[in-house]
């Protein structure tokens, strides 16, 4: 008998956590709010940069009152709220469910900027930025989606109030993959793949002639033609570079 009520206490006290683990475990991150109450507190979170609450109480709004009055608010909101915690994948993940669901939304020109926003953020570097370690030479995948991004927003949508901004994106997005390309040309030509680096650099020339990499582009393909005694090709690459470029280095050795 002595036995069982030393251990009696014991076995209360498990229990009672047990009840307390399973109480904790079972309790919704977002409680069981009427929607104007959630609404108002998810703008708060969004107005004081608390993003990560935010997605939360949005997350719980687009379950619970899938077909509510704010509904495609919520899904905007939570959109831009994904994008500034840099949680990109599901940033891309609810814009293309947004843009499938919603395609003449009044707001699809905003969708299709902030696609260009996320996979321009999933593009960047934080060592290029902070340190400037040069990876001009890493895989431009997001870089090209962003710039058909920003590009779709400049054709589909001028005179939208995201126009300007996606155009100077778009700028540095072209600069960003001219330059990619004429990493992979160098790196043609360091290895001697002279056809390769012309029709890299050539690539180059016709999809991203204004950029500061054409110049090297041109220098690259006079070298690669006459490495493989194309005159023809040689000589007309090189008057390109004289007529753009006539203070060009390679043109005064």
């Amino acid at each position: 008998m002595q036995k069982v009520v030393r251990f009696f206490p014991v076995m209360l006290l498990s229990l009672s956590l047990l009840a307390g683990c399973s109480s904790s475990s079972d309790k919704p991150k977002v409680p069981d709010e009427p929607l104007e109450v959630l609404y108002k507190q998810a703008q708060s979170k969004l107005h004081n940069g608390d993003y990560e609450r935010a997605v939360d109480i949005l997350e719980a709004l687009d379950s619970r009152y899938p077909f509510g009055p704010y509904a495609s608010q919520v899904q905007l909101q939570l959109i831009y709220a994904y994008y500034k915690k840099e949680d990109t994948a599901q940033a891309i993940a609810n814009i293309d469910r947004f843009l499938r669901l919603n395609p003449t939304h009044k707001d699809v020109d905003y969708v299709y900027y902030m696609r260009g926003l996320a996979n321009m953020q999933e593009d960047y570097n934080f060592f290029h930025d902070k340190f400037g370690i040069d990876r001009s030479d890493r895989d431009p995948q997001y870089a090209r989606q962003a710039f058909k991004d920003f590009q779709l927003v400049l054709k589909n949508y001028p005179d939208s109030l995201y126009a300007s901004d996606a155009r100077a994106r778009a700028v540095y997005l072209k600069n960003r993959l001219a330059k990619f390309d004429l990493a992979i040309a160098d790196f043609y030509m360091r290895r001697e793949a002279w056809v390769s680096a012309a029709n890299r650099a050539k690539y180059l020339i016709e999809n991203y002639p204004d950029t500061e990499m054409t110049q090297p582009a041109l220098e690259i393909m006079v070298q690669a033609y006459e490495k493989m005694d194309l005159t023809d090709l040689a000589k007309h690459a090189r008057q390109m570079l004289s007529t753009n470029y006539p203070d060009s280095e390679y043109l005064h050795p």
